[in-house]
């Protein structure tokens, strides 16, 4: 019966192995693969390399190394795990994989570059444990989170659950602008919010409920009114937007703000018993012009105190606007880039409209001239829905 040493020079005839040296000539050509354990992991790591425990190393690799024709150098500690991981991913049909021969330690007596990675502490992973098990998030993909910073326009229907599931996830910097005090009415849908608050300020009480699910959270308020004069301030250096906001002059103002600083807004809309959700991410898709030119006039833009709306509606809208922005965060999946989804409660139906970005857009079109202006002569409050109704929160 073959005993250890036997498997590993085993292992290493049917291998190919590396110097560090050689190793390094690859960084950004091939993918490294740390095979460690996670104590390990957290005292140094080379520079972009992905992580996954020798243990898990089956289950995981293919949902995270995706292309099995892309190069892969594997390390461990000394080069023993690398080599039988090295042999692993051959089995599982990688055709170019190596080992580097005397891991992480010889890496770094070598003098290589190296770093501490960022990680989640005992209490983080166990907070964040079912993101953590996640192949496509993982705990690199948390930490993304902690580091992403959010903006709320609005503390109302929408901004409400996408700050509370937001918070959730641990996206570790949500900004919310509101200059508005709870009242008994919001009371149906602003879930941020509670009858002790009544009279208090939105983004105060915002933060109250926030810091109080996730202490994680930095929750930065703006207890102002989102103008020309601050925009681009306000926005700068966050990742997304979310857009929750009830009217059509925040809305250009937005629009032409986020092209200018190229940050993606995630907007939602929402009327009676529908809703719609759909990203405007700058240069990438149409913007907010190419959907929607013009306000509609103002006999087809009913407030919501005139038409209403069901409470449950904005839960909906808003979770799905949280839902948009970590998937930009995490490059996840497809997101709501160049199509509009459109929600009827009373059908429990959605529906995908196609939005393609308009050359000839005032706003992102070629040539187009972006002017930071308010527009509340030309705006009527609230937005057209993609049936052309229109939504008010």
């Amino acid at each position: 019966m073959a005993g250890f040493r036997d498997l590993l020079s085993q292992a290493k005839k049917e291998i190919t192995e590396v110097s560090p040296a050689d190793a390094e000539a690859r960084l950004g050509d091939a993918t490294f693969l740390d095979v460690r354990e996670l104590d390990e992991y957290e005292q140094g790591m080379i520079p972009g390399a992905a992580f996954i425990p020798r243990g898990h190393l089956e289950a995981q690799v293919e949902s995270k190394l995706a292309d099995k024709a892309a190069p892969v150098i594997v390390y461990c500690a000394g080069g023993v795990r690398s080599a039988f991981a090295a042999k692993t991913l051959q089995e599982l049909g990688y055709s170019d994989v190596s080992s580097m021969a005397g891991g992480f330690g010889r890496w770094k007596n070598e003098g290589r570059a190296w770093i501490t990675p960022a990680v989640l502490n005992p209490e983080q992973r166990s907070r964040y444990q079912r993101h953590i098990l996640l192949p496509e998030v993982g705990e690199a993909g948390q930490q993304k989170l902690l580091d992403s910073k959010v903006l709320l326009l609005g503390a109302g229907g929408l901004g409400s659950p996408a700050a509370l599931y937001l918070a959730a996830a641990g996206v570790g910097t949500l900004g919310i602008v509101d200059m508005d005090v709870v009242d008994d009415s919001n009371l149906q849908r602003q879930i941020l919010h509670n009858t002790d608050r009544i009279g208090e300020r939105k983004v105060d009480s915002a933060k109250k409920t926030i810091t109080l699910l996730n202490p994680d959270v930095n929750v930065v308020t703006y207890d102002v009114r989102l103008g020309a004069d601050n925009v681009l301030d306000i926005i700068d250096g966050y990742d997304v937007v979310i857009d929750g906001t009830d009217n059509f002059p925040t809305r250009y103002l937005l629009n032409d703000a986020s092209l200018i600083k190229r940050i993606p807004v995630v907007h939602g809309s929402i009327f009676r018993f529908e809703g719609q959700v759909t990203v405007f991410d700058p240069y990438n898709g149409p913007c907010y012009r190419c959907l929607l030119p013009e306000p509609p006039p103002p006999e087809l833009a009913p407030s919501c105190s005139e038409a209403g709306v069901i409470g449950v509606l904005p839960g909906i809208i808003g979770s799905i606007q949280a839902l948009e922005a970590i998937k930009l965060i995490l490059d996840l999946g497809e997101p709501l880039r160049g199509r509009l989804l459109a929600y009827d409660a009373l059908e429990e139906t959605f529906r995908n409209f196609k939005v393609r970005r308009d050359p000839t857009c005032p706003a992102c079109g070629e040539g187009a001239q972006i002017v930071i202006a308010e527009y509340d002569d030309l705006c009527m409050p609230h937005a057209v829905l993609a049936d052309g109704s229109v939504a008010a929160h």
